[in-house]
């Protein structure tokens, strides 16, 4: 299992990297909206929607990106992105700063067609437009937040399996435990002193990824409770030794927004309260 998520994992980054530096900004936007698509697909199977049901979620999606990406509907292509961005990314931060936490904490089971529709739509989309509004900031930045959270699932993974005896959600995901969160961070703090010696960075730069390291385990609980409800070992198939999307992109559904969000902070802020 190991060899083959790590086999898998070496065939995947080159391209993904390829793509992350030398793709323009629209065909990165395309490609992600096609990640993103799988994502929800397998959002849809977990949550035994119809085949009918299935690609009609898909597909509203899938139009609504293309259409922000081309700019449709008589708006200039930036204005309409960045109005979608900007609402996007504030939606996703209400949801899992506030909606997350509180469907973790009760362990709701979540029947309500529509409503998972919905569920799906705020933990999927915004990861989206995460990745391009971030991509469009420093493709650098992008890649060092995605780096601090597969770290933290590297290191959770290892530091669990070897120390782990007390258990992090024993009802949502069984195979968590304290001992790998604790490894995550340590892992993630020398990660985030390496990063701020290596290019005189601000300190700070350490606690603000030891945030990105609980989003991230956040999305992964949530995941994970999904498909325990759903009865399903991984999301999907597709990359093996991972599972699904999904599985792979878990972390990032909750800690790329919220960095996001973070980022924009001052914008939110101005736009909230009216000074702009």
């Amino acid at each position: 299992m190991l060899k083959t998520r790590i086999l898998t994992s070496i065939v995947l980054i080159p391209g993904f990297l390829a793509a992350l530096f030398l793709l323009p900004d629209f065909y990165w936007s395309l490609l992600m909206l096609l990640l993103i698509g799988i994502g929800l697909w397998e959002w849809a199977v977990m949550s035994r929607f119809s085949h009918w049901g299935k690609i009609a979620y898909v597909s509203t999606a899938m139009l609504a990106g293309v259409a922000v990406i081309a700019g449709v509907g008589g708006e200039s292509v930036l204005y309409l992105q960045e109005y979608t961005i900007f609402w996007g990314i504030l939606a996703a931060a209400v949801f899992w700063l506030l909606l997350a936490p509180l469907w973790l904490t009760t362990r709701f089971n979540l029947r309500n067609v529509y409503l998972l529709a919905i569920a799906g739509w705020f933990v999927i989309l915004p990861t989206w437009l995460a990745l391009v509004s971030l991509r469009r900031i420093d493709p650098v930045l992008l890649l060092a937040i995605m780096a601090a959270v597969w770290i933290a699932d590297t290191a959770a993974y290892f530091f669990g399996k070897r120390y782990g005896k007390h258990k992090l959600a024993p009802a949502i995901s069984p195979g968590k435990t304290w001992e790998g969160v604790l490894g995550a961070w340590f892992a993630v703090t020398l990660y985030g002193v390496a990063l701020t010696f290596t290019f005189n960075l601000d300190p700070w730069l350490i606690v603000a990824l030891w945030g990105i390291t609980v989003l991230s385990i956040i999305g992964d609980l949530l995941e994970s409770l999904v498909k325990r409800q759903s009865e399903v070992k991984d999301s999907g198939t597709l990359l093996p030794g991972h599972g699904g999307v999904l599985d792979r992109i878990d972390g990032l559904t909750s800690s790329l927004p919220l960095a996001a969000f973070f980022i924009y902070f001052p914008l939110y802020y101005d736009v909230l309260m009216g000074h702009v």
